[in-house]
């Protein structure tokens, strides 16, 4: 929102206040200024010309001669190219020696021959954007009005010695999308009481509007208030200087002064207005409702627009005559052939208003006012201002009264609040007459019984309507910079990581130390992807309104992402890959309104584990080292005696014959191996190795710790055995069976050999394990040790019928 300071201080006594001390007290008190802008700064020798004579160039076809009074003793020649130079007009010149935008120094000089002291200027070479320069002006030199005295500087014209702040509105305070809003802010910052300007409004009585037109409104909720006035006999042409300048300030180009009251009430008002021909409406009917499939719109900027169903328009009865709250038609456009004007003030549903200026790529400066909010209390106030400005400006008579198809006026909102509550939360010990002070300043009628206030919200403040915002409007007055300063009182505590938090970066040290780095995924994906790598099958959690149909559910696993990472670093050349990530996935339970989070823990291994050198080969992932990492793990957290690997093919996305689940128990709390080749190739990814574990489940089981002893001053023993088994046996079996076994000296189990081979058998393996025994109170002897692996090798013949060899 650009603001003119003085339009501003025309609306509240601002004499003894600069614009800079202004921004800064307004930066402060919770509306951010971004800049503070002054048009004529860096310009220089910039003055009002009278053209006295114009003359085509002898040696060229598009310049012209003029001989110019810039207010001195003799006329100055000046060389101009622009088309629609002429004599007896007043025109913008930079002398000799002057700067204009972009910091440009005019000299005196010769063009073909002909001396040229200086320049006539168009606005675009005084700094004005080609978006606001009026259409009339745009491709040739501002003609300043008859009363502009030759030789003064154009500034005081031109309203450049104005101050420009420019106000960064947050979207709940869309009131200050307006001079009117602003000024109420400024005034409750200052203590002052702001004016408004009013119009008479002047009404032909022999004529209603209603025998003009008939309005109505399909849907109220898509047009809570609508209603249109009439005035005829205008005559459209150039607007006032003092009216073009200000809108030019406010970034919005003059077009007629029929338009321009439109554009001017918007901007005071905070309220878009539109004003049809009412001659080319086609009728004598309005009919606000939704757009029909097939319908088409010629919009003012001479682009054809199909309109849908999911769009507010404007019609005649048959056909659109506008977008509302966006743009109007062409075919209605107000002209300079234009005598009767019907001027529309209405408010529209943010929501449609903005998917529809989203749909068009038609975001506007009425678009913007409606989508975030629109005072209900001031929308027939601006009509009828507006209606007497046009009369005003164009010659022509309002006719009396008004059509209405809605109105809706704003909520009575009333927030009830104790003293004590401001205080408690704003560290404060405000008096009552203190509170009472800051409230009349905002102009909040309100009721105060003891220290009970019951507080009348303005419908200009529609972002107000709980206690907290009552708090916060008396903490933006009082100043914040008054509010004290304390430290938190109560007893400190240290502060110390949860048992959670300390497990989970213990987690995190143990996968980065085994080589991979953490990935952050999309926690929303596509329902395919969402539900794979899951046993348990739940409904998704879909979003109601999706960015885009890959981001519509929430997801039930991580392995999907990190898939989706693996990849987009592979189809990049960057092929080892090694990622993980700790986050949430989410169920949809049944009777639970809102989705279950579970914590967990996935990642993906691609590539080598060993890139090779002179010393050691290239060696590529593989099933173990997805299963050591898992191990690293559960070694970390004390959890090795308490889970167990078991093979699956349940998991269909998985390798059946490289994957296991772990095990708490009879509990499935996660699950290792390779994704399976259909899956992969989907992905298009090559061999990857994936684990995913429920955290919540791991660390909800009783840790068993790791327990340190010294180191024994006895030997320990160890003997080897190597098992024929059948193939479908797994090493956890004979490890289980082992332990079993091997009386209360056996420390550790370590499988050193795998064989298989046609020797052995299609159905046969070998495999060999090294014991370890150890006696921490005495040495041991051999026949202690030999006796347990008696014990070991006879079970185990037992068990599973293996050969020992």
């Amino acid at each position: 929102m650009l603001v003119s300071y003085k339009w501003l201080n025309e609306l509240v006594d601002l004499s003894s206040v600069t614009p800079d001390e202004l921004a800064d007290k307004m930066s402060r008190t919770g509306i951010e200024v971004e800049e503070v802008n002054v048009p004529e700064e860096g310009l220089k020798k910039i003055v009002v010309g009278d053209v006295k004579e114009c003359v085509p160039h002898p040696d060229s076809d598009h310049l012209s001669i003029c001989q110019i009074d810039v207010g001195e003793e003799e006329l100055y020649q000046i060389v101009c190219g622009a088309p629609n130079i002429a004599a007896d007009k007043k025109v913008i010149v930079a002398l000799p020696n002057s700067r204009i935008a972009g910091n440009v120094k005019i000299k005196k000089g010769k063009m073909r021959g002909e001396v040229s002291l200086g320049m006539v200027c168009s606005l675009q070479e005084l700094g004005y954007g080609d978006s606001v320069v009026p259409k009339a002006y745009a491709e040739g030199i501002y003609f300043m009005p008859e009363e502009a005295k030759a030789g003064e500087p154009v500034f005081s014209y031109l309203a450049m010695d104005d101050a420009i702040v420019e106000l960064s509105i947050t979207p709940n305070r869309a009131d200050a999308l307006s001079m009117r809003g602003v000024a109420h802010e400024v005034a409750a910052i200052y203590r002052k009481t702001p004016t408004f300007p009013t119009k008479e409004l002047v009404e032909d009585t022999t004529e209603k509007a209603s025998d003009y037109l008939s309005v109505s409104v399909a849907d109220k909720e898509d047009t809570p208030n609508y209603r249109m006035r009439i005035v005829k006999d205008v005559t459209v042409k150039e607007s006032p200087l003092w009216l073009q300048t200000r809108l030019m300030n406010a970034g919005i180009r003059p077009i007629n002064n029929m338009v321009d009251v439109t554009n001017y009430v918007l901007l005071l008002f905070g309220q878009p207005l539109h004003a049809f021909d009412y001659n080319e409406l086609g009728s004598k009917e309005i009919l606000v409702r939704r757009g029909q499939v097939g319908e088409k719109l010629v919009t003012l900027d001479g682009e054809e627009r199909e309109v849908t169903p999911e769009n507010i328009v404007i019609t005649n009865g048959q056909k659109p005559l506008a977008l509302a709250g966006i743009m109007g038609g062409q075919e209605s456009e107000i002209t300079e052939k234009t005598t009767t004007i019907a001027i529309e003030a209405a408010t529209f549903d943010g929501i449609v208003t903005r998917k529809s200026a989203k749909q068009f790529g038609l975001r506007s400066e009425s678009s913007s006012r409606f989508e975030k909010g629109i005072n209900l209390d001031t929308v027939a106030e601006a009509c009828e201002f507006a209606a007497a400005m046009m009369a005003e400006l164009g010659e022509g008579t309002v006719v009396s009264g008004e059509v209405v198809a809605e109105e809706t006026k704003a909520p009575d909102t009333k927030v009830a609040i104790e003293l004590s509550r401001i205080n408690g939360s704003l560290g404060t010990d405000l008096t009552v007459e203190a509170v009472n002070e800051i409230l009349t300043a905002l102009d909040f009628k309100f009721e105060v019984t003891g220290e009970s206030y019951v507080i009348s919200i303005p419908g200009r403040r529609w972002d107000i309507s709980i206690e907290a915002d009552i708090i916060e409007e008396v903490a933006r007055i009082y100043g914040y910079d008054n509010l004290p300063s304390t430290l938190p009182s109560g007893e400190a505590l240290p502060g110390a990581l949860t048992d959670d938090q300390r497990l989970i970066r213990a987690i995190r040290e143990s996968v980065e130390g085994n080589g991979l780095t953490e990935a952050i995924s999309y926690a929303l994906t596509i329902e395919e992807k969402a539900t794979q790598f899951v046993l348990d099958k739940a409904p998704v959690v879909a979003l109601q309104s999706p960015m885009s149909s890959d981001r519509a559910v929430l997801r039930q696993n991580l392995i999907s992402g990190l898939l989706e990472d693996v990849a987009y670093n592979t189809a990049r050349k960057n092929n080892d890959v090694a990622l993980y990530e700790i986050g949430k996935t989410f169920k949809q339970e049944e009777g639970q309104a809102l989705p279950t989070e579970t914590r967990s823990l996935g990642f993906a291994l691609t590539g080598l584990r060993e890139q090779g050198s002179w010393q050691v080969a290239k060696a590529p992932v593989d099933f173990y080292v997805a299963k050591g990492i898992v191990e690293s793990i559960l070694t970390t957290l004390g959890l090795t005696e308490a889970t167990t690997f078991v093979a699956t093919d349940e998991l269909k996305e998985m390798h059946p014959g490289r994957t296991a689940f772990l095990m708490a128990g009879e509990e499935v709390i996660g699950f290792v191996g390779q994704v399976h080749p259909l899956t992969a190739k989907a992905y298009d990814i090559k061999e990857t190795y994936v684990a995913e574990i429920n955290l919540e489940k791991l660390l909800a089981i009783t840790s068993t710790g790791i327990n340190y002893a010294p180191v024994s001053k006895f030997p320990a023993m160890s003997r080897d055995m190597a098992l024929l088994v059948d193939a479908s046996i797994s090493n956890q079996a004979l490890v289980d069976t082992i332990k079993a076994n091997g009386g209360r000296f056996l420390t550790d189990v370590t499988l050193f050999d795998i064989f298989q081979g046609e020797k052995l058998g299609a159905d046969k393996k070998s495999m060999a394990y090294s014991l370890t025994f150890l006696n921490t109170e005495a040495t041991l002897v051999d026949e202690e040790v030999t006796k347990a692996m008696d014990k070991v090798q006879a079970a185990l013949v037992e068990e599973f019928s293996v050969e020992i060899r």
